[in-house]
């Protein structure tokens, strides 16, 4: 049988060897043409190898997977990949077009490449709902969080983004704090400051996001070592001399 020729796009270069080891796994039925780092590049390299794959970030620079997908939708299957667990959710259930959550999990990946295999002679599915429906879910410029929707078993729970006391990285999810709630999301921190109100939530550390309104003091454990105490946490939250800048007033 002839391999399945993919094509992967993504602007983290460590999720892009993650697909490509991942991939490598499955030699046997699939072969990776091409990488992108960016919405242009898979367009462009896409029209010099003709894949019968897709694998498209939705967030990359110069045009988004989305940009993407719209363009080569009836030409290739396409599987979206995203960090947002809302995102994927509502994608399951409309089941139209797979998606992968990121990180992506060896596991995961191969539901989606048996799919794949069983389907790879039919006409690639119609994307036109899944792509309004993905767009109309996008953060627009200046729009603001407002919720913050966590997958805990079976359930979605939801909570206002106000209620949170902190967001911090943990491995490969980011844990999210509130005064009755301590959730892990697969939204990285980069993505979530975008969203945030940076009037409220100051991000203090690499690893690190605090509601403004919840610190009750500073404390110094060092020369260069700062932490901050927090309402609602018996946690303490280190501040990295990056961010020292922001406290000097207070």
């Amino acid at each position: 049988m002839q391999k399945i020729r993919c094509l992967f796009a993504d602007d983290e270069p460590l999720m892009r060897e993650r697909m490509r080891e991942l991939l490598a796994l499955h030699a046997e039925h699939f072969e990776v043409v091409a990488e992108a780092v960016n919405g242009q590049q898979a367009l462009d390299k896409f029209s010099e190898t003709e894949p019968d794959v897709c694998f498209l970030d939705i967030r990359m620079p110069v045009l988004s997977g989305l940009e993407v997908a719209s363009e080569i939708g009836d030409q290739a299957k396409i599987v979206l990949c995203t960090a947002y667990d809302q995102f994927a959710i509502e994608a399951f259930e409309r089941g139209v077009v797979d998606y992968l959550l990121k990180p992506i999990e060896e596991d995961r990946l191969a539901v989606t490449l048996d799919r794949l295999r069983n389907s790879i002679d039919e006409a690639p599915e119609d994307l036109t709902p899944v792509l309004h429906f993905f767009n109309s879910q996008q953060p627009r410029s200046g729009e603001r969080l407002r919720w913050i929707k966590a997958l805990v078993g079976q359930d979605v729970k939801m909570f206002p983004v106000d209620d949170v006391i902190f967001f911090q990285s943990d491995t490969k999810y980011t844990r999210v704090v509130t005064e009755k709630e301590d959730v892990l999301i697969r939204t990285p921190l980069k993505d979530l400051v975008i969203g945030l109100d940076p009037e409220l939530f100051w991000q203090v550390h690499r690893g690190a996001i605090v509601n403004v309104q919840r610190i009750s003091k500073i404390t110094r454990d060092g020369v260069e070592k700062h932490s901050l105490v927090l309402r609602g946490s018996n946690e303490k939250i280190s501040v990295s001399r990056h961010f020292f800048h922001l406290f000097k007033q207070m």
